[in-house]
């Protein structure tokens, strides 16, 4: 029996519990509001559910991603390469830097970017990689690692950190990845980087932040590293507030005109309950996407994979494509959803469609297949406080949508 009623369906509200609210309560009431005991237990959390030594927490993943060019090195005259298919925040960092920023077309019915063509993209300016795991999907990291394997020659370290690489990086955005896994590794035992964030909207969230975390078989100085981030969050002040705090410890040092970006112990408290029920969290993911895809990939309507052999997605996202649809049929699809009371959304407008990314000379005709995603995908919602109901709701909603258009 179809449902008559009009639901209220948000996208993606943040899934907050007693707990968290309990929590940060007990934070206001510590005494101790910014970054301390608590951001330091959540990156202690982190690492541990990641299998690493060490995290850094950070107010957003697009900190983390900048500060980590920052520290490598990366500046003008440098090249970095990522997705044309992703946020802004996956480019514009490398415009932060001074950087030149090189898109690749994804490949041919893929959210993926095209190897082939990340191959070809590579020079002797490339410094890093910066691949996107879209929705929640690990890359194909070891596709990639084959391609930095193949044009290790062109790479010219500008300093000792990029010797110890003597390669091109490879720097994650795990903004929506945070808990997936693909060959028996966790999203952050990947790449050389990883960074994640923990947004608003995101599987695990803290309001606003983020989180970077490194592969420990590198040879890189854990301490070294995770004291440069605190430099660099952190005005390049050689103590935080934590420690400044000790009796007869106000004296610092300013080692570098640096950045402010830090997480404070009220984010991280909603962190850390997050986490303790994370994998709850990322089940429920699981059946919502299993319930979409056993009613609509019958029909037609195509999805990313988040579940298969080797692999398993944070399932973040539920990206829809309705095949032989366009632009405007697309969008008139999510206006009658949004009438309907459900609202959907586009995961992404390819960077080149922007003005701030035509202005540096992109065009989208050069990134066809990033296009061809972008012009039939519809993001149903996903999230934890959907009931099965609701599902029912959208999926029908969604089939009338299509019925009257088509």
């Amino acid at each position: 029996m179809i449902d008559t009623k009009v639901r209220n369906i948000p996208f993606s509200p943040p899934d907050v519990t007693g707990a968290e609210i309990n929590e940060v309560i007990a934070a206001l009431k510590s005494g101790w509001i910014t970054t301390g005991p608590r951001t330091k237990e959540f990156e202690r959390r982190i690492a541990e559910y990641i299998g690493l030594n060490k995290a850094v927490c950070l107010n957003s993943a697009t900190s983390a991603m900048e500060l980590t060019l920052r520290i490598l090195g990366v500046g003008p005259g440098d090249e970095v390469i990522t997705s044309a298919y992703t946020y802004t925040a996956s480019a514009s960092v490398i415009d932060h830097v001074g950087a030149k920023i090189v898109l690749v077309d994804t490949a041919p019915d893929s959210f993926e970017m095209d190897y082939a063509k990340l191959e070809d993209a590579i020079t002797e300016k490339t410094k890093v990689i910066i691949p996107v795991d879209l929705a929640g999907k690990m890359c194909d990291y070891d596709a990639i690692y084959s391609v930095v394997k193949s044009k290790r020659e062109l790479f010219k370290p500008n300093n000792e950190l990029q010797k110890l690489f003597n390669r091109v990086i490879v720097m994650a955005d795990a903004a929506h990845a945070f808990g997936a896994m693909r060959n028996g590794q966790t999203c952050g035992e990947v790449a050389d980087f990883t960074c994640f964030s923990f947004h608003a909207v995101k599987n695990l969230t803290t309001a606003e932040g983020g989180a970077v975390v490194w592969r420990g078989d590198r040879g890189l100085d854990n301490e070294w590293l995770y004291n440069q981030y605190m430099l660099y969050s952190l005005h390049g002040q050689s103590k935080d507030a934590l420690a400044k705090s000790q009796k007869g410890s106000w004296e610092y040092d300013i080692v570098y005109p640096a950045y402010k970006c830090n997480m404070p112990d009220i984010m991280a408290s909603i962190g850390l309950m997050q986490l303790n029920r994370y994998e709850g969290l990322l089940e429920r993911r699981r059946e919502i996407i299993e319930m979409y895809n056993n009613e609509l990939l019958h029909l037609g309507v195509q999805s990313l994979q988040h579940y298969g052999k080797g692999f398993a997605s944070s399932g973040h996202l539920y990206l829809a494509r309705i095949p032989g649809i366009g632009e405007e049929e697309r969008n008139e699809i999510i206006m009658k959803m949004a009438e309907e009371g459900v609202a959907c959304n586009v995961h992404y407008k390819p960077l080149p469609m922007f003005t701030a990314y035509r202005s540096l000379g992109l065009d989208i005709k050069d990134f066809p297949n990033a296009y061809n995603q972008y012009v039939n995908e519809i993001t149903l919602p996903l999230h934890t406080l959907l009931s099965n109901e609701d599902i029912k709701y959208v999926v029908e909603r969604l089939q009338k949508a299509i019925k009257y258009l088509l």
